[in-house]
C-alpha cells in the first residue's frame, strides 16, 4: 500500500550527521579543520537522502582525508532540540579505530572542504570548538571502553544520558 503523499509530506524532518571518531597510537582524536567555518570537527558530515549514518561516515572519510577504511561501532547518538539557528537533530559518532603512523602519513586532505588536522588530547580540545560537539566527543571517547553505544540528549539547560 502506497502512503498518502499529503500524510508524508506532513511527517517532521530532521537533520542527521555522522561522524567518526579516529585516533593515533597515543590515543589521541584526529580532528579536522573546516575552510567554510571558524570551528573544528570530527571528519564527518551530513547524512545524504537514502543513506544510513554508517555510511555517510565512510563516505566522508573517504571524500574528507583519502582514506578508505572500515567505520565500527556506534559510540554516541545526540538527539539536539531545534534553536533559532538550526533545526533538530540527531548526531552519530562511530569508532573508527586506532591509525597507523602510514595510515597518518597517507592522508590527504581535501583542499575543497579542510584546512588542515590535527590530534587532540581529551584535556587539550580547541576552544574553537562547539560546545555541543565537545561534549559528544568526550562521551563517545569515554565509551570507547564500553561495551554499549549511548543516547545523549544535547539540551540548552542541560545535558542527559540514557
Amino acid at each position: 500500500m502506497i502512503a498518502d503523499q499529503a500524510y508524508l509530506a506532513s511527517l517532521p524532518t530532521k537533520r542527521m550527521g555522522a561522524g567518526c571518531l579516529l585516533r593515533d597510537e597515543y590515543g589521541r582524536v584526529l580532528l579536522v579543520k573546516p575552510n567554510y567555518k571558524p570551528v573544528w570537527e570530527i571528519p564527518g558530515g551530513v547524512v545524504e537522502h537514502n543513506e544510513s549514518p554508517k555510511q555517510c561516515c565512510w563516505r566522508e572519510l573517504r571524500e574528507e582525508l583519502g582514506l578508505e577504511r572500515e567505520v565500527g561501532r556506534l559510540l554516541v547518538v545526540d538527539y539536539n532540540h531545534s534553536t533559532e539557528a538550526k533545526s533538530e537533530s540527531l548526531m552519530f559518532i562511530f569508532d573508527g579505530g586506532t591509525l597507523s603512523p602510514t595510515e597518518i602519513t597517507s592522508i590527504q586532505v581535501c583542499p575543497d572542504e579542510l584546512d588542515s588536522f590535527s590530534f587532540f588530547t581529551p584535556e587539550n580540545l580547541p576552544a574553537a570548538m562547539t560546545h555541543s560537539l565537545k561534549e559528544r566527543v568526550l562521551v563517545a571517547w569515554q565509551n570507547l571502553s564500553k561495551l554499549h553505544d549511548v543516547y545523549w540528549e544535547n539540551r540548552a539547560k542541560g545535558s542527559h544520558m540514557a
